[in-house]
């Protein structure tokens, strides 16, 4: 079973394009949707214990949450042990299912993918891109977002360059969503043919 890792800058597309996998057929694990579901969930208590009042209902509040972190690195990495392990055992439980139905290929959607160390959990990776101006216009028409905000979230995530370099594949948004599915059908397609790296015709 091929283990595709998904990932991409914040603005570049990669939720639109892990959609296009999943329509594609290819079953799709998605690190945010776990994390919400778990706020829900099971972590819910742990973090509570950790920042009491961030929990509302018996569901985290993200927004409580994020104005705790901001700006302490420390309450970060204090929530990433609560969260991270849980979101590797759900996916370790996706792996698993799906080993078990022999399907030839899945993808995981990790956002932070390089600067979590992903690498050495997929055997592939996809990167999703586009132009930098596209990128901050995306992201600047969200509601709420600022200059500063999106700059600071760029200064957390590795530059758009590297991770292209690192890629085994591109996808670049920036040319429309019909080009891009045409390109997530070429990756499926290289793939299965055993393929495993195709920058060349990104």
């Amino acid at each position: 079973m091929i283990i595709i890792g998904l990932t991409g800058s914040i603005g570049m597309g990669k939720s639109t394009t892990a959609k296009m996998f999943a329509e594609a057929g290819i079953p799709v694990n998605d690190a945010d949707a776990v994390v919400h579901d778990l706020y829900r969930g099971e972590a819910a208590g742990p973090v509570e214990h950790a920042f009491p009042g961030t929990v509302k209902e018996g569901v985290v509040d993200r927004q409580e949450l994020s104005r705790r972190l901001a700006g302490d690195p420390a309450a970060l990495r204090r929530l990433e042990s609560i969260v991270h392990p849980l979101v590797r055992k759900r996916e370790a439980e996706f792996l698993a299912r799906h080993r078990a139905l022999n399907s030839d290929m899945v993808l995981l959607d990790i956002p932070l993918l390089f600067e979590a160390g992903g690498e050495a959990r997929v055997d592939v990776i996809v990167v999703v891109t586009c132009d930098p101006q596209i990128q901050r216009e995306r992201v600047l028409a969200r509601p709420s977002m600022t200059e500063e905000k999106l700059d600071m979230i760029l200064s957390r995530q590795m530059p758009d360059a590297e991770k292209r370099k690192r890629a085994d594949f591109l996808v670049d948004t920036g040319h429309g969503m019909e080009a891009a599915r045409a390109r997530v059908e070429e990756i499926i397609a290289a793939l299965r043919s055993g393929t495993r790296s195709g920058k060349d015709h990104a």
